[in-house]
């Protein structure tokens, strides 16, 4: 249960799994920050992560090729899948992000966050069935159908406006999504791929893709605090974005499709911790319910997950 060509144990990816979702969940905080003291748009935000986020990978990859001794991958692959995979991959994460930042403009956050995030889980269930033969199991199904209830439960607030069109879109954002994590899985079992030449890759294609919509939204910011600003977008780029992502893409290719969208809840819980203790929202009772019912799914599907890897890997008698 690891990857021929990363050497990574099963146990070692939820590992990288689990710090990629909290990670994650750190984005909307630091971009909350930004908001308020600059102009720049969502677009033109998710363009610079994404741009800078690839020079960071790119650097990290050829110091890491110029390193004495550096081994190459296990297994060459063939130059055909490996640019099908950065393509679809790439369009993958981009058609992720516009179409959510487009669903929350759409029918509002809160509506927009449980539809994608919720369906993701679904998505990939279904997906991982019919084209990789995964099967959930009951322990499975209890934990995604725990984690899809402790996300409606943290959504619970304020009534929202429901509107078609951003639940369609916010429907197409998880789609983007399912698809990129059960390509990264498909792609990764035979151990052809380089985890790190598929982030690389991923966010070259994505920024090109975020370029137009970011130029017309607006590139570059406006703020009375620009070094404030700088250093956040410098955060967003580095430890959301290349580390989650590099976390991310390297666990994807050895663990379950289903239980990665499972862990990948793990971004909404960090995210609400976090406007707890730094944006100054409240905690309310429907938030605290919410976060352990997600925590406790993410923990069960950890579990089984482990011990299935662990179970795979005793000797035959």
């Amino acid at each position: 249960m690891s990857n021929p060509a990363l050497g990574l144990p099963v146990g070692r990816g939820l590992l990288y799994l689990t710090v990629a979702g909290v990670a994650w969940g750190t984005a909307g905080a630091a971009a909350s920050l930004v908001y308020r003291t600059s102009d720049l748009g969502p677009l033109a935000l998710s363009f610079w992560r994404c741009a800078a986020g690839f020079v960071l990978l790119l650097a990290v990859r050829l110091l890491r090729l110029r390193r004495p001794g550096a081994r190459p991958a296990a297994v060459a692959e063939p130059l055909g899948r490996k640019a099908l995979r950065t393509v679809t991959t790439g369009l993958g994460l981009a058609v992720f992000q516009t179409a959510y930042f487009a669903a929350v403009a759409a029918t509002g956050l809160a509506v927009a966050t449980v539809v994608a995030l919720g369906a993701g889980p679904v998505f990939v269930a279904l997906g991982a069935r019919l084209t990789l033969g995964e099967r959930l199991g009951a322990g499975g199904t209890v934990a995604v159908g725990g984690a899809l209830t402790g996300l409606a439960v943290l959504s619970l607030g304020p009534a929202a406006t429901v509107r078609p069109s951003g639940v369609l879109l916010a429907l197409v954002s998880a789609a983007g999504g399912s698809a990129m994590t059960l390509l990264t899985r498909r792609w990764g079992r035979d151990g052809k791929t380089d985890a790190s030449a598929t982030a690389v890759g991923t966010f070259a294609v994505t920024s090109l893709c975020l370029l137009p919509f970011a130029l017309v939204e607006g590139l570059v910011p406006h703020t009375a605090q620009p070094g404030r600003v700088l250093w956040l977008l410098g955060y967003i780029a580095t430890v959301p974005t290349a580390l989650a992502y590099a976390l991310y893409f390297a666990a994807a290719a050895v663990v379950r499709s289903a239980t990665v969208s499972v862990i990948m809840l793990l971004e909404p819980v960090s995210a609400a911790v976090l406007a707890v203790v730094l944006l100054g929202e409240r905690l309310t009772p429907t938030t605290l319910a919410g976060t352990l019912l997600m925590l406790a799914s993410v923990a069960g599907l950890t579990v089984t997950e482990a011990r299935g890897a662990a179970a795979a890997e005793q000797p035959l008698v």
